[in-house]
């Protein structure tokens, strides 16, 4: 399973730090949590083997010149965090989410959802390197093929949003879900508001 980039980066620092920490040399890795708690796992290798790490805290260790696959245990979480202060204190802010609403039909958003786009502008620019992730989605009402356009120019329509208010438009991604992605599950050819939605992710 791929690892998120942010987690990856940090896996890597903290793998750095265990390392420099260890008193046979030799390499050990601990599989973090992610910070919207979705699965993650990572393969370490070792001359004669290797492991999957893919629960939380889980920790794998392979000295120099040892025979054999990692050697596999479970850390203290307490005490890597403790261990490992400053890494921890780098770490990227969680992802910001909003969800935005529509018009039956079209791009127009609906009055309530001006508050909101305000405020994840806000968010977007205020966090420092931050890309955004766009994703637009309709209710059941309609075509298929025709659900996949509008959503995506939903997104696109949100997209240019950030564009307008000067948010670097190579850092946003905007795509369209079309109806597979329902909030709310519903029959087909049913008109339901809280589908006709756009998602962002401020990251």
């Amino acid at each position: 399973m791929k690892l998120r980039p942010h987690a990856t980066l940090f896996l890597v620092a903290l793998t750095a730090a265990l390392l420099a920490a260890c008193s046979t040399p030799g390499t050990r890795v601990v599989l973090l949590p992610q910070a919207d708690d979705k699965p993650s796992a990572v393969v370490v290798r070792a001359k004669d083997g290797e492991e999957v790490l893919s629960r939380p805290y889980q920790r794998a260790t392979a000295a120099v010149g040892a025979s054999g696959a990692p050697v596999v245990d479970q850390a203290d979480p307490a005490k890597v965090r403790a261990e490992n202060k400053v890494l921890f204190d780098m770490r990227p802010p969680p992802p910001q989410r909003y969800t935005v609403f529509f018009d039956a039909g079209g791009t127009t958003l609906t009055a309530a959802s001006q508050q909101v786009m305000n405020e994840a502008m806000i968010a977007a620019q205020t966090r420092s390197g931050s890309d955004i992730v766009v994703t637009g989605h309709t209710d059941t009402k309609g075509a298929l093929e025709q659900n996949d356009m509008l959503s995506q120019r939903r997104a696109q329509e949100v997209a240019q949003l950030f564009v307008e208010r000067q948010f670097p438009a190579k850092r946003i991604e905007a795509v369209g879900r079309g109806e597979r992605e329902l909030a709310v599950s519903t029959a087909d050819e049913v008109d339901e508001p809280r589908n006709r939605r756009v998602t962002i992710e401020v990251r």
